[in-house]
Formats: C-alpha cells, sequence, structure tokens
C-alpha cells in the first residue's frame, strides 16, 4: 500500500488555487459532484501524480484547521524556491537548519494551513526513512 495524496477542505477555490499554483502545483484534472463537493487535483513539477485534492464546497467553509499541523513540500533549493515564491507573492518565513544539514522554512495557505518547504541534506533520500530516526 502506499498513501496517494491529501484531500484539504477550502473556503475559496479559486483562492487557494492561485495559491498553489503560485507554489508550484499544476491543476490535473476536477471531480466537479461529489458528497465532499469539488475535487481539484494537483501536483508538484515532475511528479506524475496527484500530491494535494482541494475539496470544495461553499456551503462548508474552513472553520479550523486544527486537525490538519501542516504540509510537507520538498525542494532541491530553499533559498530559490523561498525567492521565487516571493517573487510570485507568496512569503515564507527565513530558512532555518534543524538539523545538521536540513533547512526547512515555512509559509501558510490562504485558509491558514502550514506548509513546511524541506531541503534535505546532500545524499538523502527523496523522503523520509527509518534510516532518520534512532535506531532506524
Amino acid at each position: 500500500m502506499r498513501t496517494l495524496h491529501l484531500g484539504l477542505r477550502v473556503t475559496d477555490l479559486e483562492r487557494s488555487l492561485a495559491f498553489y499554483t503560485a507554489l508550484g502545483d499544476a491543476e490535473l484534472g476536477r471531480v466537479p459532484d461529489t458528497p465532499f463537493g469539488s475535487l481539484t487535483m494537483l501536483a508538484l513539477p515532475d511528479d506524475p501524480f496527484v500530491g494535494l485534492e482541494l475539496v470544495h464546497d461553499p456551503a462548508r467553509p474552513v472553520t479550523s484547521t486544527e486537525a490538519v499541523n501542516h504540509l510537507v513540500v520538498q525542494t532541491d533549493d530553499l533559498d530559490a524556491t523561498v525567492t521565487e515564491l516571493a517573487a510570485r507573492g507568496v512569503p515564507a518565513e527565513p530558512p532555518t537548519e534543524p538539523g545538521p544539514g536540513l533547512r526547512t522554512a515555512w509559509l501558510t495557505d490562504p485558509d491558514g494551513y502550514r506548509i513546511e518547504l524541506v531541503q534535505w541534506p546532500a545524499g538523502h533520500p527523496a523522503g523520509m526513512t527509518a534510516a532518520d530516526f534512532e535506531g532506524g
């Protein structure tokens, strides 16, 4: 089995779509009518798979983002990504280094969801593995 994507409820679809496309996502498709509302499928560059599904129902706006702690997006060059995002009107907090070679920066989407941008140290796999934890 594999986790495929996250369905994230949004209040204003066009505002959220503008934010996530500025982040680099591309719209791959839509499912207009479901019991949850409309579904807009997004993928980051060079990823052939949907990573984020924007769920929109005007009758059910986002009233709390507490259930989702944060989303994580990996980038190869954090400084360039933060600079590019700022040029697109998406401000990010200054990058920090919470671990040796690991760099992160944070931003917030229009509904208040926190997004962590991550640049792995050189030679690190594209995602977290058991090796990232004690005893792994």
